[in-house]
């Protein structure tokens, strides 16, 4: 009888996997379809699937747009971004978590308060600040708002998986005659690889599809990124929504391709996290 209920509950998580998978992919797929049919054919039949894979749309994005100039800016300001909060943020987290000191707890908790308060909400003093430092429409800019807002989740994630690491670790590699920068970089952050991608994930997406930031701080359209660019492409009077919808295909698939990469990583945090 057991066996029967466990079957049935299974089946039913299963089930609701499966539904919620669909709810979240026909959108995605609904997209890429329409990127390969032309206006008319979007307006006639917009949930069939195209008459044809014509790759018109596609080639009309990437040479007769600016979309590669906004592809770079967003790789550029991305990519900077995920360095520095790993690199500021796993420094933090191993102090944190492998050191005892006196502000050990206040400093955890100064990093944690940020995971609690918005950066949106201070965002005309953060105006203020950055054009003091002649920061308003630069790429160092946005990246460093982005570092500030990603910074508290990656100490957070990195300090609960760092302090579950055994300290005999540590201790024979100092017996071996290592250093305490070598312990760090060597030892401990090899086997912390599952929480930084976990972090990896949880700031790159966000800060890719981030529209907000770049619409207040970037200014001129040489330094916009793929959110606030692709707005470009809705006209005041008429937009060809094949184009738009090529240009949202492209967008998503780098992200969409550093999440499946990484996904065997992602996952096998998460269970030793839950596991531990």
């Amino acid at each position: 009888m057991g066996g029967k209920g466990e079957w049935a509950k299974n089946g039913m998580i299963q089930a609701f996997l499966a539904c919620n998978a669909l709810v979240m992919l026909y959108p995605l797929a609904i997209m890429v379809m329409s990127s390969f049919k032309s206006n008319a054919e979007i307006f006639s039949s917009p949930f069939a699937l195209p008459a044809g894979f014509d790759l018109t749309n596609l080639r009309e994005v990437w040479t007769g747009t600016e979309f590669v100039r906004y592809l770079i800016n967003s790789i550029v300001v991305t990519a900077g971004s995920i360095v520095l909060i790993l690199l500021f943020g796993t420094m933090a987290a191993y102090a944190i978590a492998r050191y005892k000191f006196t502000l050990n707890a206040a400093i955890f908790l100064f990093f944690v308060a940020g995971l609690m308060v918005p950066l949106k909400l201070a965002i005309i003093p953060l105006f203020i600040q950055l054009d003091h430092l002649g920061l308003i429409d630069t790429r160092l800019g946005l990246v460093l708002v982005y570092v500030a807002m990603g910074l508290p989740s990656a100490v957070f994630i990195l300090t609960g998986f760092l302090r579950t690491l055994p300290g005999e670790l540590e201790e024979a590699a100092r017996i071996e005659g290592a250093s305490e920068w070598r312990v760090m970089w060597q030892v401990m952050l090899p086997l912390a690889r599952p929480a930084m991608v976990i972090a990896v994930i949880q700031n790159a997406v966000p800060i890719w599809n981030d529209f907000f930031f770049p619409l207040v701080f970037i200014t001129s359209d040489d330094l916009k990124t793929l959110p606030q660019g692709l707005t470009v492409f809705v006209g005041e009077y008429n937009t060809d929504w094949g184009v738009l919808f090529a240009g949202l295909t492209l967008a998503a698939l780098p992200i969409s391709i550093v999440y499946i990469l990484m996904s065997r990583q992602f996952i096998a945090g998460m269970t030793q996290g839950a596991i531990k």
